[in-house]
């Protein structure tokens, strides 16, 4: 977009806004094949994960394929719910990405009540970092355990022991750093996102084709 001026980029989007709801409508394709290659990652994230559970696996390894499938949940959840930085574009481009999730989120049936919506989630995994440093920052006593583990959730509540990651297969909890996440209905989400990716790209690459 550095050949397009700031005057040009807004005009842009008030027209695709005013006219296509924020997708014109011969790239709907891209935007239907970007959410299934986000959906599709995802589930092949969290059935490696399930396999795993069968193998003899270091924990490491199964609580990576989880964060893994989840960091392809928050790709997916970005379609629909857009962080708002705006990019180079700056306000036009926010207004544009929340025009687009808006009619995203009415073809694919995204509401607030969506498992894949949460965004402390999402901002657990990609500000890691950050929540670390803040972590490190308090007054702990006990035992630190920096590797991943995979147990029960519960274990993260002992006073004395600081556990960074871990993934309760039977509960479907993922816990960063002392906070609890369920990830047992983002896989369900994720498939029907994914089916119905694959419905629309069926019926011309358009968003719901269901609706005419």
């Amino acid at each position: 977009m550095d050949d397009l001026t700031p005057e040009l980029i807004a005009e842009r989007v008030e027209l695709i806004c005013a006219d296509s709801g924020g997708i014109h409508p011969p790239f709907e394709a891209f935007y239907i094949h970007s959410v299934a290659y986000a959906a599709s990652r995802a589930i092949q994230a969290f059935n490696r994960f399930r396999s795993s559970l069968n193998e003899s696996l270091p924990d490491g390894e199964v609580v990576s394929l989880v964060q893994e499938a989840l960091g392809h949940t928050a790709a997916l959840s970005r379609f629909f719910n857009p962080s708002g930085l705006g990019g180079k574009g700056g306000a036009p481009m926010r207004r544009l990405a929340e025009v687009r999730a808006k009619k995203l989120r009415e073809a694919f049936e995204i509401g607030q009540n969506s498992p894949i919506w949460n965004r402390k989630l999402r901002d657990a995994l990609e500000h890691f970092d950050e929540r670390l440093d803040r972590y490190l920052l308090r007054d702990a006593v006990g035992i630190f355990f920096p590797n991943p583990v995979v147990g029960a959730a519960e274990l993260t509540e002992d006073q004395l022991g600081h556990i960074f990651k871990l993934v309760d297969p039977e509960s479907q909890q993922f816990v960063i750093l002392g906070e609890k996440f369920d990830f047992g209905q983002v896989y369900d989400e994720v498939v029907r996102v994914f089916r119905l990716a694959e419905t629309m790209d069926e019926n011309g690459a358009r968003l719901n084709p269901r609706r005419g």
